[in-house]
């Protein structure tokens, strides 16, 4: 199981989850969502793309309609992308992104 670490970056975070992710603060404390959220796995047969994955270390997987558009924002956004746009073997188009605590957040969608 994942632990991620009390985020210090509260404002920024905040930002981030509801401005670029689109979450909703939930009871005034936490962050919810509307989107699909998924445990992230690295079991790739593909040993370039599975040694790329693990340097980024994602910890949590949100799934979206249009990657291609979040992917956009976050550049437009100036975030740090810290894997590339990429369609895999395995049917996802994804990206990697930090949040404003350095938690790798994986981006994705499946092929259509």
């Amino acid at each position: 199981m994942y632990q991620i670490s009390p985020a210090t970056q509260i404002h920024e975070s905040r930002k981030f989850y509801t401005g670029f992710l689109g979450f909703d603060v939930a009871m005034g404390h936490g962050l919810g969502c509307h989107a699909r959220l998924a445990l992230q796995s690295n079991g790739s047969d593909h040993a370039r793309t599975k040694d790329r994955i693990s340097r980024a270390q994602p910890k949590m997987t949100i799934e979206v309609d249009d990657v291609d558009a979040v992917h956009a924002k976050a550049v437009g956004l100036s975030l740090q992308v810290v894997y590339p746009l990429t369609d895999e073997p395995w049917g996802v188009r994804w990206f990697f992104v930090n949040d404003p605590n350095s938690v790798v957040i994986t981006v994705m969608s499946h092929h259509k």
